[in-house]
């Protein structure tokens, strides 16, 4: 039998063992050895096997991984998300669907800290769930609403899938973090629209709170919010200019005083305004709740993101100032205690561990896999067929779709993903945007039953919810998150518009 065939029944035997329910990283190996030894020889194998092993090791960009992991975990921990929900929550008070929005907008602000769609959509069950039924919203959407806004974790960056699903492209990780950033913002606001669609044509899908509820705020309540959201937007505007180098020479240090100037006259007019009270307004206690919930995290994601994006720190020393600038947030909130402490680092352990030794034996099986020539082979047989590059993309969308339903995004990634390289290089497809397209791919899969491994994580923290509404709320969400991928797919630009911004063509 030829290498090549040797190549196409071991990647057969490897779909049925997964599917069976063998561990794939132990899988995986045991395969390459067994097909290697095959196909080439065992001493060729094994010493195929040491080079990957060693090769992955050596990557310093799969050490932002445990970084980041832990950058989540400690956020996660602080309870600094309870918080920004509470506040946000009370501030769209008078708002149908406040809910909803609240839901959402934590959700993009945790996916950017975090990156871990289980532990995003167990967060968001526990915070909004019980709020959301003793308001009397539906519960198939909003378990839409959390579940969509749980998977963000995929895309938006600090992404963890991104981070390995760059040296698997042989990308830049900061040009996927780049094309991540408007995709991501797309789909949040696609779902934000959808709900609150939904709540104009039928108010009692998410009916407002009940005044007992509702904060205690000045007969000027838009003008506060619209102030304190403008002055949050200009302090993140002034800190983005100032990590730019655009606020450079103006008077000496103005990239660092400028943004605190500006964060110490919304302090002192909050205090004037609040202690004087012109025309009887003032502002509410709900937003020191709400800057206090939304500035640090997201001035910490900020921060380690943009040190990446403007180039002046790689993906894990970005991640390392993340780790550390969370580390230090959760004691400013008096969270850190020594068992949440070592409780974080065990989960560190655990969710790293099991990323990066699959990363490992994916790297060992696709070596394998190339040595024996079959990504040849499939290559000259897509091209075979004389499809356009459009149809061959949308071919491997439906593969990554498909294989979303019952694999988790790392043996996609990491397994799959390398075979159909060669036929995008062979097609001149750009390698970011098609990295963009099977985030959101895969983000479409967590949330398109049968399997759906988001509904079981939202089952779990809310018993009382019935598995079919579960899935009938996703499945609303599944379909604008398929309308964004066609989006993406149409217009490329939408994804690759940032990184050409940033970086140049």
């Amino acid at each position: 039998m030829s290498q090549p065939m040797i190549g196409v029944i071991m990647i057969a035997v490897m779909l049925l063992a997964i599917f069976v329910g063998f561990p794939i990283s132990f899988t995986l190996i045991f395969l390459g050895f067994v097909f290697g030894a095959w196909g080439f020889g065992g001493k060729m194998v094994f010493y195929l096997q040491t080079l990957q092993f060693n090769n992955v090791m050596l990557e310093q960009t799969l050490a932002a991984v445990p970084l980041f992991v832990f950058m989540g975990i400690m956020m996660e921990q602080a309870g600094l998300m309870e918080r920004l929900f509470t506040s946000v929550q009370l501030m769209l008070s008078r708002t149908r669907g406040a809910l909803y929005l609240a839901v959402l907008f934590v959700s993009t602000i945790f996916a950017a800290a975090t990156g871990i769609v289980g532990a995003s959509v167990t967060i968001l069950g526990i915070m909004a769930a019980k709020t959301m039924n003793r308001s009397g919203y539906d519960v198939r959407l909003a378990a839409g609403t959390i579940t969509a806004g749980g998977t963000l974790g995929i895309l938006i960056p600090p992404s963890i899938m991104l981070v390995v699903m760059g040296p698997v492209l042989q990308v830049p990780v900061t040009d996927l973090f780049a094309a991540a950033i408007v995709p991501g913002i797309m789909l949040a606001s696609m779902y934000a629209a959808y709900a609150l669609i939904r709540c104009w044509l039928n108010p009692s899908l998410g009916p407002i709170l009940p005044p007992q509820n509702q904060p205690v705020t000045s007969s000027f309540y838009w003008l506060e919010a619209t102030m304190v959201i403008s002055s949050i937007i200009i302090l993140f505007t002034l800190i983005v200019k100032g990590l730019s180098g655009s606020l450079q020479g103006i008077f000496p240090f103005s990239s660092i005083l400028i943004p605190i100037g500006w964060m110490g006259l919304m302090y002192y007019a909050s205090i004037w305004v609040k202690k004087n009270k012109p025309a009887g307004f003032f502002f509410s206690d709900l937003w020191y709740e709400f800057f206090m919930g939304l500035v640090p995290p997201s001035a910490l994601v900020a921060f380690a993101l943009g040190s990446i994006l403007f180039g002046w720190a790689t993906p894990t020393e970005g991640a390392g100032c993340g780790a550390f600038g969370a580390l230090v947030l959760t004691i400013a909130y008096r969270k850190l205690t020594s068992k949440m402490f070592y409780e974080a680092l065990l989960k560190t352990l655990e969710i790293s561990v099991l990323i990066l030794f699959l990363v490992a034996a994916s790297n060992f099986f696709g070596a394998v896999f190339s040595r024996l020539g079959t990504p040849m082979l499939l290559t000259e047989f897509l091209l075979a067929w004389d499809l356009s590059a459009t149809m061959v993309l949308v071919i491997i969308m439906a593969l990554i779709f498909l294989l979303g339903w019952p694999l988790e995004w790392v043996p996609i990634v990491l397994i799959i993903v390398p075979i159909l390289i060669p036929v995008l290089v062979k097609l001149d497809i750009n390698l970011t945007w098609f990295g963009i397209l099977v985030a959101v791919n895969l983000q479409t899969a967590w949330l398109s039953p049968p399997v759906a491994l988001s509904a079981y994580f939202l089952k779990g923290v809310v018993p009382e919810w019935d598995l079919k509404d579960i899935y009938f709320g996703m499945m609303q969400f599944m379909v604008i998150q398929l309308i964004g991928l066609a989006l993406i797919f149409s217009f490329p630009e939408i994804a690759l518009w940032l990184p050409e911004y940033i970086y140049g063509k």
